[in-house]
């Protein structure tokens, strides 16, 4: 085994951008929790908005119009859901994992087209000055926009709930949202948009995944991230630091399981491939460990009475 291959910037640099996708869909999640609205469909959103993505920079050659394409496709999504659950009163577990199925063939009916095609390079964002710094400036400073939009966002997001009168009617439709329809605010308006925003946030990282992580489009190409990006929330305990932590964990681990791989590491490599999963979940139960309360009203169905 020659670990000497393995640049410690590099691998830092790599984390950042392997953690991109599901932090993206994570904190669009996690928003969508602290409405009351469980929805099981961010796998099914994610893959949509890395073929919306990936076909729209295919054919405008725009990758910032790649970008909204995704947003838009995995919000649509979203909104999908969001009339089955919070209009048709359907339930929301089933109803995500409808989404989710729905996703993943939609997605693959839309791409017979683009396999074996590449995207216009998107390309990295260096800070002046600060990209020079040795180590530090290809550690932080030399990624593309949608790294540094992702972290902006988790500081957002947690800004936005804890001190808007914003985040204070999302927390309180999520905790109690009989009272919150008492007190005159639209439940069913404020978690369509919450989902919507989910659902966008989503597409964001399908894209991410199909444009910058791997520029290019197969089929199913998301692997399961969604499903790991629905494990982050909660498991942070519906916090949006949390978030970012795990989300920069499995990264980490993902990276570094690959560049194992590559040093010649003496373990069969399917233990190395599930090595992220198992070590993700196992941090983050500890993480967990808090006991901290997942909103009252999450996954409850809302009916106004009057």
């Amino acid at each position: 085994m020659d670990l000497s291959s393995i640049t410690p910037a590099l691998l830092l640099a790599s984390l950042m951008v392997a953690a991109t996708p599901i932090l993206l869909a994570g904190i669009g999640e996690l928003v969508v929790e602290r409405a009351g609205v469980l929805n099981l469909g961010v796998e099914g959103m994610m893959i949509a908005g890395a073929i919306c993505g990936f076909a729209v920079t295919i054919e405008s050659g725009s990758p910032l119009m790649g970008f909204v394409a995704a947003a838009a496709g995995g919000a649509g999504l979203a909104l999908l859901f969001g009339a089955l659950t919070q209009v048709a009163l359907a339930n929301q577990v089933a109803s995500g994992l409808a989404l989710t199925l729905f996703g993943l063939g939609l997605s693959s009916l839309l791409g017979q087209d683009y396999v074996g095609l590449k995207p216009v390079q998107t390309p990295a964002f260096k800070i002046p000055l600060l990209s020079d710094i040795p180590f530090l400036g290809r550690v932080l400073f030399s990624h593309d926009l949608m790294v540094y939009f992702g972290l902006g966002l988790v500081a957002a997001v947690w800004a936005l709930l804890k001190y808007s009168r914003a985040g204070l009617i999302l927390r309180a439709v999520g905790e109690n949202h009989d009272a919150a329809h008492a007190l005159g605010y639209k439940v069913v308006r404020i978690r369509i948009l919450a989902i919507m925003f989910g659902g966008a946030c989503a597409g964001l990282g399908g894209a991410y995944i199909s444009l910058i992580r791997v520029p290019q489009w197969t089929e199913g190409m998301t692997s399961g991230a969604g499903w790991i990006a629905l494990a982050l929330v909660v498991f942070a305990s519906w916090k949006p630091g949390r978030v970012l932590l795990g989300a920069w964990l499995f990264g980490g681990v993902t990276v570094l399981q690959l560049n194992l791989q590559a040093a010649g590491l003496a373990i069969p490599v399917e233990y190395l491939s599930m090595s992220p999963y198992l070590i993700t979940i196992l941090v983050l139960v500890i993480m967990s460990a808090d006991k901290s309360r997942a909103p009252a009203s999450l996954g409850r169905i809302f009916h106004a009475s009057g």
